[in-house]
């Protein structure tokens, strides 16, 4: 059960809802976010919901059958619009492209790949300053000296920037230097990190985990908008299966899935979800098609040069094709 509450409730008004859920045995929990004060009933005893909706307080009044229960579209039919300012929006019907280096390597890299993204009119760029790397002795970022670097750039240049929190002991340093906290795929059931970027107001992408269930992803933004975020994407990024042809298998399936169970904006990275920089193309495509809201990709100037993922990686020239077809693509699927 979800029960929004009016945004000038009175305490005594409170009060009594939630002892009226508590004597259905329900165990309440109270979720104040940027946006709006839930509560968030646990129970399975059947009740007419008019008993309860009626109560003065109430601004709307739910039963969300769902683990997860705020990230649910069974309640919010409205979809999340993530409002980056500027005029930058990532919402269901539009269609986000971010892109950039896996890794941010020197602010000569920066400026060039900045270049590239405005010369296509693309606003947002990714890129890792904290690199979780499989192998200790592969390259793992420059760190908060180089996300500060990439602020000053980005920020002339009127880019965002997306980019990727291991710990919670890095928000705090990067939140002046971020516009989007990237939660990785590693990093996904990592409860802690996502319990302290609920109390951060800038919005977060969680990616699928490495072999994640759809299910899983969503609890997993289920932790970050009941501590108080409501400005939350889903990110498909392929899994591990058994298949060796790709690095990963891109569940095309999920994002439709994904946009059916939850309101907020879905997003594709078609560069991890195959891993072979031939086929990110065609993936990229096929992900808007199935009506993905945004794509983040990886792109470098000389990607065979990159500290990391350049068999993954587009080159400039590759990327600009990318971003026109996308578009024409998106133009094709808003058509039909």
């Amino acid at each position: 059960m979800i029960i929004q509450l009016e945004k000038e409730i009175a305490e005594k008004d409170k009060e009594n809802i939630i002892k009226k859920v508590r004597d259905l045995k329900y165990k309440i929990t109270d979720v104040r976010t940027q946006k709006g004060d839930y509560l968030i009933g646990i129970g399975k005893k059947e009740f007419d919901i008019r008993d309860v909706g009626h109560m003065p307080g109430i601004a709307d009044i739910h039963i969300v059958s769902d683990d997860y229960k705020l990230v649910s579209k069974k309640w919010k039919v409205k979809p999340t619009v993530i409002d980056l300012g500027d005029g930058i929006t990532i919402e269901k019907g539009g269609m986000a492209i971010m892109a950039g280096p896996c890794s941010i390597e020197g602010e000569e890299q920066i400026r060039k790949t900045i270049d590239h993204l405005r010369e296509n009119d693309v606003k947002i760029m990714r890129g890792g300053v904290y690199k979780p790397r499989s192998s200790p002795y592969s390259f793992r970022g420059l760190g908060i000296d180089g996300l500060k670097v990439w602020y000053k750039a980005a920020r002339e240049a009127g880019i965002k920037i997306i980019t990727e929190v291991m710990q919670v002991s890095q928000i705090e340093e990067m939140y002046e230097y971020v516009d989007i906290y990237q939660v990785g795929a590693r990093n996904t059931q990592n409860f802690n990190l996502l319990d302290e970027l609920g109390l951060v107001d800038k919005p977060v992408l969680i990616k699928r985990g490495i072999s994640g269930t759809i299910d899983e992803l969503l609890s997993s933004a289920e932790y970050v908008f009941s501590a108080g975020n409501e400005n939350l994407m889903l990110c498909e990024r392929g899994i591990r299966t058994y298949e060796k042809a790709s690095r990963n298998t891109m569940d095309i399936n999920a994002i439709s899935i994904l946009k059916e169970k939850s309101h907020l904006p879905v997003i594709a990275d078609p560069s991890h979800g195959i891993g072979i920089r031939d086929h990110v193309e065609p993936i990229a495509l096929a992900c808007i098609m199935a009506g993905a809201d945004g794509v983040i990709y990886e792109t470098h100037e000389k990607p065979e040069e990159a500290y990391s993922d350049g068999q993954q990686t587009l080159d400039f020239r590759e990327s600009a094709r990318l971003i026109h077809k996308m578009r024409k693509v998106f133009e094709l699927r808003e058509s039909m």
